[in-house]
């Protein structure tokens, strides 16, 4: 006689879940999430690939045939070039040459890139906008950012300064045409002309690049143009011999690589953060887990009474967390695949350009719908063990509490194990920070080692939250014990299962650590990264003297006269010898550098800068080991002045300048009264105004007494790297981490979800004693909310120290900075939502009647 299927313990346990299928919601929803975010990345980056292609636009599709110079670097002149063009089979061949040169015709030094290009045709890479394109000797065509930024038109002189051996030869030429390039690199300032003719103007003697257009291109996609086409290839060898030949495919497919990896670079970072989320995830799901396996502790110890074996029952608990994994991991594949079919028509709808993923990976989904089952598997295998050694002798109880023990001793130790080895590692690392100029030191392996050591400290933060959580219950709910019944028993609900409590509060302290360590060491590196670029560049242009000259005292006056031209500032510097080396003194005043940046200190503050005290940069600060108080003394033309440090600089000084001091100290020194530089800002922002100011400068240094080199400017906004890709990747890395905070409060909400069931008895008591529906619903929300204090303060807590060991590592010079603000939304943000999640699991807790609660036994 055949058993039936419900008869066996693997079908009871399929059975209860067809019973019950919210069940699968509770277990499955974290994992659904992980999965959602582990696809949602892979059709990210078939969307980004197929952007990132359809948008690339480099070697012109006429482009059959691509030849260069190759590595034995031969010459391709205009007689090769000819040989080419005679070839049969070759419609159209064209040279290509990429240089630059700088432009004469102002003060400050500029830079146009050149490049051939036929300007008309199959070949041509550039479109015609204004004016027209060059077609004689002398006459050079512009791009826009050329245009803009240089302020030319149709009809303006330019003069090229060409390098001529030691000397320099002039080539005038005049603007013909404003063009727009339809490469996708073409975003700085250029000049275009005909392959012949920039050949003229350039000097060379050959191109860097031949391109070709072939009789075969418009049929390539025929099988008789092959053998024709590897003909065409071999006739071009013979006629450039060394060169190197390629089709035109070949090239394109190069560039097209090259920007799908540029692409794909913006994702590395996901790679990482999904990791965590997906490592929440199974935080979520055991614990989830645990509880059910709880709730069914009767049914299980029947199993057991009838002859089930642990090993029989643990197998049957881990097929029904597999299946549910498995068609979590569908559903979100499935649901990820979705989104990413809705987000180019949403993104065009608001101006964004995306392109469609070309084909459903489905390799990738395979993978996910799977690896999404191994993580149920995984978190599913301790709360199985432990539930199958349930005692027969449970069938006869009711329901037990999972917290009947808080916590083994064995837990306890590994606790402390972890948190000893995380300590270790830190202090470690701490005691072997790199001081300002050490440049062999390993940041790469100092942060891994930091990394490592942040992990086993969350490990220990999951061992020993149990016993973390009643101590910081009780700081924080003194004030909600104030609040009435609901309040109290709110705190008791949540104090009187501490390891629940624990495994709710540790996922969201994992998104509060990930997300509050993030946002200080964004805050930190930001503020370095201002400090550095006033210091590279602490105003948008130098004038400095030539070799031999000195500026005349008028300089500063006659450019601060200049409307186009703010904030002029003179100052002088001196070699100075401090005791060691040599060394250079300024009397800058460093609150002039940058307009809305102001200079770190290590030690002391630039606001003590007063007669007799100095400001010491880092570097010189460390190697003369003084700090704010100190006394140091320079020495100048064997002179010595001592002084007293008012501060140190957490990196060098503006200007290379190591020591900063008033002006009539530097003058008690001896230094000349005559300034040695001249520091100037544009009047306003964007191109417009640095031509204006440009314009100032090189009219105020024209003239007998500061022209022909007797004054050189610099343009110096160059020097400091925009921090543009900082603010991007704290952007990118905050939404990430969202995805930890998304899964810990799907936890929470799984978790409120649960207890109603577990505690519904509990609850019907509660409203036989008279607490309203409102009360009751107050007391779950308020405990949802406590996991997110709970979590946040852990969380936090764990983050800061290790976001200040973070930023110490990457750069010692870097000041640490703590965003009390951005911390403490973060902060009521997870108390926010982790009590929105508890709103609906409140709710049914409500509406709990009290006769039926009353009556329950299960």
């Amino acid at each position: 006689m055949r058993t039936p299927w419900r008869a066996t313990v693997l079908g009871s346990q399929v059975a209860e879940l067809l019973r019950r299928p919210g069940r699968f919601a509770a277990t499955g929803l974290s994992l659904l999430i992980a999965a959602f975010v582990v696809f949602g990345t892979v059709m990210t980056q078939q969307i980004l690939t197929a952007t990132a292609v359809e948008r690339f636009r480099g070697t012109p599709e006429a482009v059959s045939i691509v030849v260069t110079p190759g590595d034995e670097g031969v010459e391709i002149g205009e007689s090769r070039l000819r040989v080419i063009r005679e070839t049969p089979g070759v419609v159209e061949a064209v040279g290509r040459i990429e240089d630059g040169t700088a432009l004469d015709g102002s003060a400050v030094e500029r830079y146009l890139g050149l490049s051939a290009d036929p300007g008309s045709g199959a070949l041509a890479e550039v479109r015609l906008l204004e004016g027209t394109y060059p077609s004689g000797p002398g006459r050079l065509a512009v791009n826009t950012q050329a245009a803009e930024e240089y302020d030319l038109a149709p009809g303006a002189p330019l003069t090229l300064l060409q390098p001529d051996g030691e000397a320099t030869r002039r080539v005038k030429v005049e603007v013909s045409g404003i063009v727009r390039s339809t490469a996708t690199d073409g975003a700085e300032p250029t000049g275009y002309a005909p392959g012949p003719q920039l050949r003229k103007i350039l000097g060379a003697s050959g191109y860097s690049r031949i391109d070709i257009r072939t009789d075969t291109a418009s049929s390539a996609s025929s099988a008789s143009s092959a053998p024709v086409s590897a003909e065409l290839t071999e006739r071009i060898r013979q006629a450039v011999p060394g060169a190197q030949v390629r089709s035109g495919d070949e090239v394109r497919d190069e560039e097209a690589r090259a920007a799908v990896a540029a692409a794909k670079d913006n994702l590395d970072l996901v790679t990482v953060f999904l990791a965590v989320a997906v490592g929440a995830a199974v935080l979520v799901a055991t614990s989830t887990f645990r509880i059910v396996f709880t709730r069914r502790v009767r049914q299980l110890a029947l199993l057991r009474a009838i002859g089930a074996t642990p090993r029989r029952l643990a197998a049957a608990l881990v097929v029904e967390g597999a299946v549910v994994g498995l068609l979590a991991g569908a559903t979100g594949v499935v649901a990820a695949w979705g989104c990413g079919q809705l987000v180019p028509p949403v993104a065009g709808r608001f101006g964004h350009d995306l392109s469609a993923a070309s084909q459903v990976p489905l390799t990738e989904a395979a993978l996910t719908v799977l690896g999404t089952g191994l993580l149920a598997v995984l978190s599913v295998l301790a709360p199985s063990l432990s539930a199958s050694r349930v005692s027969p002798l449970q069938a006869l109880r009711t329901a037990a509490s999972e917290e009947s023990t808080v916590s083994g001793t064995g837990r306890t130790l590994l606790g402390l194990l972890c948190a000893a080895g995380a300590a270790f590692l830190a202090w470690q690392q701490y005691d072997g920070l790199p001081q300002p100029g050490d440049t062999e030191y390993d940041r790469f392996a100092a942060l891994t080692v930091v990394v490592l050591s942040g992990g086993l400290a969350f490990l220990a933060l999951i061992a020993l939250g149990p016993h973390a959580v009643r101590p910081v219950l009780s700081a924080v709910a003194v004030p909600l014990r104030r609040t009435g019944a609901a309040g109290r028993l709110a705190v008791a609900g949540v104090g009187g299962a501490p390891r629940r409590a624990a495994s709710v509060s540790v996922v969201v302290a994992l998104g509060a650590c990930l997300v509050g360590s993030t946002l200080t060491s964004l805050a930190s590196l930001d503020a370095y990264e201002r400090n550095r670029q006033a210091v590279a560049a602490p105003a948008d242009f130098r004038l400095y003297p030539g070799d031999g000259e000195t500026l005349d005292r008028s300089l500063a006056a006659d450019l601060a006269s200049r409307p186009g031209l703010a904030d002029v500032t003179a100052f002088r510097t001196a070699e100075v010898d401090d005791g060691e080396h040599g060394a250079t003194v300024s009397d800058l005043d460093l609150g002039t550098v940058r307009s809305g940046v102001r200079l770190t200190t290590r030690t002391g503050s630039l606001d003590d800068l007063g007669p007799a005290h100095v400001v010491v940069d880092a570097d010189r600060a460390h190697r003369l080991g003084v700090r704010a108080g100190d006394r140091v003394t320079l020495t100048f033309e064997g002179r010595p002045v001592e002084l007293t440090v008012a501060a140190t600089l957490t990196g060098a000084g503006p200007w290379g300048g190591q020591f900063f001091v008033r002006a009539a100290d530097l003058t008690r020194m001896g230094a000349d009264a005559a300034p040695t530089a001249v520091t100037a800002n544009a009047a306003e922002d964007g191109a417009q105004g640095r031509t204006s100011a440009q314009r100032a400068i090189t009219d105020t240094l024209t003239g007998p007494e500061r022209g022909d080199g007797r004054v050189l400017a610099e343009d110096s906004a160059g020097q400091a790297g925009e921090s543009e890709d900082l603010r991007t990747t704290a952007t990118t890395v905050i939404m990430l981490l969202g995805l930890t905070v998304l899964v810990a409060v799907a936890g929470v909400a799984t978790t409120a979800s649960l207890t109603v069931v577990e505690r519904k008895r509990e609850f019907g008591l509660l409203r036989a004693l008279g607490l309203g529906g409102r009360a009751v619903h107050r007391m779950v929300t308020v405990e949802c909310a406590l996991y997110g204090v709970l979590g946040g303060i852990l969380g936090l807590a764990l983050g800061l120290p290790y976001s200040w060991l973070v930023v110490r590592v990457t750069q010692a010079n870097a000041p640490f900075s703590v965003p009390a603000g951005e911390l403490a939304t973060v902060f009521t943000a997870l108390v926010l939502v982790t009590a929105a999640a508890g709103m609906v699991p409140a709710l049914r807790a409500s509406r709990t009647s009290p006769t039926v609660a009353v009556a329950q036994t299960d």
